[in-house]
């Protein structure tokens, strides 16, 4: 199970997300790893892996990790990757004109989500934003590459070399993938 799957279920059976474990670790002194363990089993009622998918975003935390949807998304865009903020939000204003749709930042990539469906992720580099695409059936083509083994979450990539790129094609192929993760 991922992290992130442990962390789901989490939410499911207490309410409760990664905010909320910062804040009561906050409120109530707990920093050493046997004292959030003995929290999340004690007063949440969870198992080990569960208690210790809690203790590894705390501990994430403590060595300066992100700590916000909005951390991690501004960390994609640090330094020199700035130039692709201005692309990358024009792809996200149509996406989010889909539907009901979540835009969640992952530490290497920024996943498009439909529900708890995956239809496609962004990867942000200095020359390049590429756009992961979940369109099974489709042809690759000049600009719509088989994603190969660049990604095995989505079957096609589009590099995306400036922002006049963010264009109804490549939208048309995002919302293909929306619809059939629907």
């Amino acid at each position: 199970m991922s992290s992130q799957a442990y962390l789901d279920t989490i939410r499911e059976k207490t309410g409760l997300g990664p905010d909320d474990f910062r804040r009561i670790a906050a409120e109530r002194g707990l920093t050493k790893h046997a004292d959030i363990l003995a929290w999340a089993k004690g007063e949440l009622g969870l198992g080990h892996g569960h208690a210790n998918a809690i203790a590894a975003v705390l501990k994430q935390d403590a060595a300066g990790g992100p700590k916000s949807a909005d951390d991690k998304l501004a960390a994609h865009f640090a330094g020199k990757k700035a130039i692709w903020q201005s692309a990358f939000d024009a792809l996200a204003a149509e996406v989010n004109g889909f539907g009901e749709n979540e835009i969640a930042p992952a530490e290497g990539y920024i996943n498009l989500n439909r529900g708890k469906m995956k239809f496609g992720i962004v990867q942000v580099g200095v020359e390049r934003m590429d756009v992961g695409i979940k369109l099974k059936g489709f042809d690759p083509g000049e600009r719509l590459e088989a994603a190969g083994s660049w990604n095995a979450m989505v079957t096609h990539r589009v590099r995306v070399t400036g922002s006049d790129q963010i264009d109804t094609e490549l939208l048309g192929w995002l919302r293909a993938a929306y619809n059939a993760a629907g």
